[in-house]
């Protein structure tokens, strides 16, 4: 097991494994019991129907989940602590309040594409439970408190516009039902980033949620596919105040040990939905000038997790899958004839077959949350 620590054991490993699948187009049970990973003909990495429904159904039991719970909460009065689902009726699973809405993104994701899954009866129900108007109305009376208006700020904001964006392309009864109940939340969780964005004079750079990048990212696909122009304009002219002249970024500094983003990765995710190809080519070119190295040298390769029962080192699993989504939307983003697509998606595909490998672990630290990333960067979203 030694030689696992070596960077250059570690490519030569996962270079092996994937040449295998390309070429036998079968089937890789992953270490931790997950559902087999399919290769199609295009050795790309396909969602099977097995792993659909187990997914579904671990994040079945984590929505239904209250405790344990990291709540994260400031109280102006004894009369406001109670319990998770006290506080929030619809999103009180999962662990914490992000994870159980992007939980939800999930189920209806996987219940769009696949109404006749096994588990297709149980997400419907599970949905008209808790997505209802009632529950909603009291999670956006938490939110719209002052000393809440920084709760979730803005990742857990982002999932919850990104499940909206589903719902909003869901031609379904229910579908319509879950979206109304959304609205109250989802108008005050504008207005929040209205008012924010302007009054936030420098971005957050970090491998944890606060992360300034993947936000802009989700805003500004929900703020155009909702044709909000205003929204769209701030999130644009914030990406290019805040990202437009980076160049030089030390991507050999991440990730940190705790990291389930890659700082760097979200950054080119966001400004490639702000420029041209040929716009977007040259700023990458400038940020990260030593790409082509960068790329096969091991500083950017994907990462092992030391213990998945530790709810912060399993992080980093996390971090493969966010990887793989900003390389792929990278490469897909670059003029075809720009010389490092290839080797681009290439590093997106083994980071992620290695973070593919810890969903559905048995132990709730990361399997509360996994299944989100994992579907996020195998069906493309976004992208």
């Amino acid at each position: 097991m030694f030689a696992w620590k070596d960077p250059f054991f570690r490519r030569l490993f996962v270079a092996w494994l994937l040449c295998s699948l390309m070429t036998t187009s079968a089937w890789t049970q992953s270490p931790s019991g997950n559902p087999p990973v399919e290769m199609d003909s295009t050795a790309t990495v396909a969602l099977t129907p097995d792993m659909a429904d187990q997914w579904a159904n671990l994040v079945l039991h984590g929505v239904d989940t209250e405790f344990p719970n990291k709540l994260s909460l400031v109280y102006s009065n004894p009369d406001q602590i109670g319990t998770p689902q006290e506080h929030f009726p619809a999103f009180y699973g999962c662990f914490d309040w992000h994870s159980s809405v992007h939980g939800h993104w999930v189920l209806v994701r996987l219940l769009k594409q696949s109404p006749e899954m096994p588990a297709a009866t149980k997400i419907r129900e599970t949905l008209s439970r808790h997505l209802t108007a009632e529950n909603l109305k009291r999670e956006a009376e938490f939110f719209a408190r002052d000393e809440n208006k920084s709760f979730e700020r803005m990742y857990g904001w982002a999932w919850f516009l990104r499940l909206a964006m589903e719902l909003d392309s869901f031609d379904d009864d229910d579908a319509v039902q879950w979206r109304g109940a959304l609205e109250p939340l989802e108008q005050l969780l504008v207005e929040r980033i209205t008012a924010y964005l302007p009054l936030l004079t420098f971005p957050i750079r970090t491998g944890q949620h606060p992360d300034t990048g993947f936000a802009l990212g989700q805003v500004l696909d929900y703020a155009r596919s909702r044709d909000l122009g205003e929204l769209e304009q701030l999130v644009i002219s914030r990406a290019r105040e805040f990202y437009l002249t980076d160049i030089d970024y030390p991507v050999q500094y991440e990730p940190s040990g705790h990291d389930f983003f890659s700082s760097a990765w979200n950054e080119a995710d966001l400004m490639r939905r702000v420029l041209t190809p040929e716009e977007f080519s040259a700023w990458l070119d400038k940020f990260v000038p030593k790409l082509k190295q960068q790329l096969t040298d091991g500083t950017i390769s994907p990462v092992s997790v030391s213990d998945v029962t530790d709810g912060k080192l399993v992080h980093l699993a996390g971090l493969n899958l966010n990887r793989a989504w900003c390389l792929q939307s990278v490469a897909n983003h670059l003029p075809e004839q720009h010389p490092l697509v290839a080797a681009i998606r290439t590093n997106a595909r083994e980071h992620l077959v290695a973070g593919l490998a810890y969903i559905n672990s048995g132990h709730y630290e990361g399997d509360h949350w996994l299944a989100t990333f994992g579907l996020y960067a195998i069906s493309g979203v976004g992208m």
